[in-house]
């Protein structure tokens, strides 16, 4: 085991006013591509008390950048004195490690998906509530301001029932993936964002996929979902995709509704029909009318962290807690299971 040199002094404090007696204590298990924007945007906000993570070379990069005390085994940081911890390891860890900062009585965010199975995941949320401890999973996408706005208009019927909602989520292939396939890893993104607007349970899923350059996994997926209430949900993800494309449509009875994730912008569109001569159908006489909704852009990583260390402060469950994600990881695996059996899957 390696520490640095205490030190608890960052200029971006200074940029935030944030005075070091308010300022949490955290730190972070895993220090690969999530878990270093994890330790960057806590450096901003928090005090990094320490990192944990058994590949020396990926530890000592970050511990050197953020100046911060290094362990290689996550045991010793949880003797440390924290408030909250982030567990940003690979997918088939996440239980086991989740469960060890539960038993150490800290509150922890646990990266998408909460686990491998929804048993462990179940596991994680009773020892959560059992503990007395705040448990937060890190399902993004909830956090953008963009689909934060989105939410508050379908909740106030601004666009009228909502009726479909397709997403698609395509690029190439990350190496940082190892451990799961397309569907855990960016379906789950989409099934979360699904969920969280409909606002109903998943009643059905049918999924159909396969491996066309990867072997031990599927790399590319559509879902169909049905919910109790009527909506049906489709998503398109793989990592076969020569460019990025994060983007999500809402087919409403007032209004179609299209977000851009990245962009963090919301079009907001209709049309009218006028007067139509059957005798022209190439020139039909539609007005269309298009919106854009002001969304002010912020970091999603940030509002994330933000809201899980205020939900520690102030006792209240996070925007996504435990049980919101089990439901979630459920219907992955469900997708997982039909793209596999070629069957539909009944949850309820």
């Amino acid at each position: 085991m390696s520490r640095h040199a205490n030190h608890r002094a960052f200029i971006s404090r200074c940029r935030f006013a944030v005075s070091v007696a308010a300022l949490m204590r955290v730190g972070v298990i895993g220090v690969g591509s999530m878990g270093q924007n994890h330790v960057r945007v806590y450096s901003e906000i928090a005090d990094v008390v320490g990192i944990a993570d058994p590949d020396v070379k990926a530890g000592g990069v970050v511990s050197n950048r953020f100046n911060v005390s290094y362990y290689t085994d996550a045991t010793h940081l949880l003797k440390e004195e924290l408030d909250a911890v982030s567990v940003c390891v690979p997918t088939e860890h996440h239980a086991k490690v989740a469960l060890d900062v539960i038993r150490a009585g800290i509150p922890v965010l646990v990266e998408k998906p909460l686990a491998a199975t929804v048993e462990e995941a179940k596991r994680i949320v009773d020892a959560a509530k059992q503990a007395g401890v705040t448990l937060a999973v890190g399902h993004i996408e909830r956090h953008n301001p963009a689909i934060a706005a989105v939410k508050r208009h379908v909740q106030e019927g601004q666009y009228g029932d909502l009726v479909t909602a397709a997403a698609r989520r395509v690029s190439s292939f990350p190496g940082r993936v190892r451990d799961i396939g397309v569907v855990m890893d960016l379906g789950v993104h989409e099934i979360d964002v699904l969920r969280y607007l409909v606002g109903a349970p998943v009643e059905s899923v049918f999924a159909l996929g396969g491996r066309k350059l990867h072997g031990n996994f599927e790399d590319h997926a559509n879902v169909l979902l049905r919910f109790h209430n009527g909506v049906h949900g489709f998503v398109e993800v793989n990592w076969l995709t020569p460019m990025k494309v994060r983007k999500l449509a809402l087919t409403c009875l007032k209004n179609f509704v299209e977000v851009d994730y990245t962009e963090q912008s919301v079009t907001v569109s209709s049309s009218t029909l006028g007067p139509l001569d059957p005798f022209n159908l190439y020139q039909i006489p539609l007005e269309h009318h298009q919106q854009k909704i002001h969304v002010r852009k912020e970091e999603p990583l940030r509002r994330e962290l933000e809201d899980f260390l205020n939900a520690i402060r102030e006792k209240r469950p996070p925007l996504v807690p435990g049980e919101d994600a089990v439901e979630t990881l459920r219907v992955a695996i469900a997708a997982t299971e039909s793209h596999r059996t070629g069957k539909l899957v009944q949850l309820t």
